[in-house]
């Protein structure tokens, strides 16, 4: 049976009680990899990556989370919140490490490569980076941009920085210098930033387009219009196919290299605001206005994670039921 006859069941994580803003996947590590959700409920939480079983939930904010990051090895995460601070924690046992204290609402938090840094984004326009080796040392502070930041993250070997702001501007740090270095204007406001997993690649959505542009120079591979206003997209590790998702509650699936579309369905029940493939790209996960994630297969039909490949009689009886993953 051909695979794009069947039909993807995704795997449903509950637990969130709010909207599901934010995802982010680790490196494949020793144990799997693993999977991090921000929520307006305050809690962010870690989950398996490949079958989103519940982990644990990280508790210590006193507002809505609106950024969330793993370091590569999944031993730390970072979150940003509405109760005006950046926090690092332990990832294997939950605890909290650093809370780092801003001005206005954090929106973003990222790790460099080496887990010593990170970066957060906020209302105050600012984009910070704060050293976990030297938690009590001033932050770097990258200033200019015009509006809210929505996402900042580390590229060129942690030694710039990129960000997306609320001023119809992605912009482009030197860390050396402390200075902006280049500065990509749009119509409307960029709504996300992903950098590939080779470091080559820096996906950005902006109203309904996604444009792809290569990290080095800054400079257009190509752009993809699609058809509602997008909030986030996600590249392929290998780069042949790319998903997105916004307003109108659909998962797109497109093909990179002839930006066509591939296939569409509804994803959720209210908009969706993140989409990330998983590190080995079997994988892509979806968070919502309707509370909950979902994991999708990339490859419907394939056996992996929880999705058992089945005869094709057997087919109807095994997909039909959508699978619910709780949280404790």
């Amino acid at each position: 049976m051909a695979a794009n006859n069947l039909r993807q069941i995704p795997l449903t994580c509950s637990g969130h009680t709010r909207p599901v803003v934010h995802l982010d996947f680790s490196d494949i590590c020793d144990s799997g990899y693993f999977l991090i959700s921000a929520c307006k409920d305050g809690s962010p939480m870690l989950r398996h990556g490949d079958t989103g079983d519940w982990v644990g939930t990280f508790e210590g904010h006193k507002g809505a989370v609106w950024g969330v990051a793993l370091n590569r090895s999944a031993t730390l995460a970072a979150s940003g919140a509405a109760d005006f601070t950046g926090k690092v924690w332990n990832a294997v046992s939950g605890a909290e490490i650093h809370s780092f204290q801003h001005k206005h609402i954090v929106k973003s938090v990222a790790f460099d490569n080496s887990s010593e840094n990170i970066v957060t984004g906020s209302n105050e326009k600012l984009v910070r980076v704060f050293n976990l080796e030297q938690p009590d040392a001033e932050p770097e502070l990258y200033g200019g941009h015009a509006g809210a930041i929505k996402r900042a993250l580390f590229c060129r070997d942690d030694k710039c920085i990129i960000s997306a702001a609320d001023d119809k501007t992605v912009r482009l740090w030197d860390r050396m210098t402390g200075m902006e270095v280049q500065r990509l204007q749009f119509q409307n406001n960029p709504n996300s930033l992903e950098i590939s997993r080779d470091n080559h690649v820096l996906t950005i959505t902006h109203g309904s387009t996604i444009s792809f542009w290569e990290i080095d120079t800054l400079k257009k591979l190509k752009e993809v219009k699609v058809p509602t206003n997008v909030a986030s997209a996600s590249l392929h590790p290998d780069k042949h196919v790319f998903v997105c998702g916004g307003e109108d509650f659909k998962m797109y699936k497109f093909d990179y290299i002839t930006g066509n579309e591939i296939e569409s369905f509804k994803g959720h029940f209210g908009p969706v605001h993140s989409v990330k493939f998983s590190p080995d790209g079997e994988l892509y996960a979806s968070g919502s206005e309707d509370g909950t994630l979902r994991l999708w297969q990339t490859t419907v039909g394939k056996t992996y994670g929880l999705w058992k490949c089945t005869e094709p009689s057997e087919l109807n009886n095994s997909l039909n039921s959508p699978r619910e993953v709780p949280a404790n």
